[in-house]
Formats: C-alpha cells, structure tokens, sequence
C-alpha cells in the first residue's frame, strides 16, 4: 500500500545566495494541483528562497514552459507540476511519457528540475499523493529542484573538461 513505507529524505539544503524557483502548474484538475503547488510552495519558502507561480494547460506542456523561462527569465530551479489520471485511451501514456522525457531532456542539460507530474490510476491515488499532509509530492518535487540548485552552485566554476588530459597540459 502506498504511503506504508518510510523512506529517507535528504536534510534540507542551505544557501548563501538568494534562490528563486518557478513552478510551472497544469491544473486540470484544479484540487489536486491546489494541494501540489501548497507543498511545493511551503518547502521553498522553508529554506527561505522564493517562487513564481505559472499555469499551462496540460501536463505536456510544462516542459516548454519551463524551457522558454530558461531561455528568457533568471529562475535557479523549476518545479513541474500536473496531475494525469489513466483514462480508457492510450493518451495517459503519451502524456505521462512525453512529459517526464521532455523534462529530464532538460535536467541532463544542466536545468535544476523537480518532477511533480503524478501518474496515476485513479483519483484516490491523485489525492494521497498531492495532499500535503500525506505524501506530499509537491514538496517532494521542489525539495529535488532545491538539492539540485544547492548542487549546482557547490560545483559552480568548478567544470573540468572531459576526457583525456596529457600530463603538463
């Protein structure tokens, strides 16, 4: 059953520097996506760092959302946010597959993201994941951008180039 297990959570990052996170909502199901950005908010706001909040209409377009910020805002980290709930066609899985792609496309490419798109069966599922004081993925979700910032700025200026180096190089 889920939420029977306990599982370790990481202590919550610190920063020298201010940090501002966007959270990128598809609220099509406007509780479940209410209950998300409330964890996701609350967690930010617990290392001190600030947030913006934007909607886009569906699951699969947070991605681009997200993107189109990095090309023209100054976020550190974003936070994607959505629920989608199995139905009777194989949208469910174009949508939670293109989605959960386009956003690690973009973590490998350097972007701090926290994945908080649930997929789901049903809408109790969605519930128990999104509230706060249950699962709480939204918190969960913006936790991994924050450890990710944190994580970037420990190495920042620090890139090496790759491969092979001769020696007295």
């Amino acid at each position: 059953m889920a939420g029977s297990e306990t599982h370790y959570t990481l202590p919550r990052p610190s920063f020298d520097e201010d940090v501002k996170i966007l959270i990128v909502v598809a609220p099509y199901y406007r509780d479940i996506a209410d209950d998300l950005i409330a964890g996701a908010k609350a967690e930010i706001e617990a290392v001190g760092a600030e947030w913006e909040l934007v909607e886009v209409p569906g699951a699969l377009e947070l991605p681009t959302a997200i993107r189109i910020a990095d090309q023209t805002a100054d976020f550190d980290g974003y936070v994607a946010l959505g629920c989608v709930i199995r139905g009777e066609t194989t949208h469910y899985d174009t949508v939670c597959n293109d989605s959960s792609r386009g956003l690690s496309t973009m973590g490998l490419a350097g972007l701090c993201i926290g994945n908080g798109i649930l997929t789901v069966e049903n809408r109790e599922q969605a519930e128990v994941r999104a509230d706060p004081d249950r699962m709480n993925k939204g918190g969960g979700a913006a936790a991994a951008a924050l450890h990710l910032v944190a994580l970037a700025r420990k190495w920042k200026g620090g890139a090496l180039p790759a491969g092979f180096r001769p020696p007295n190089a």
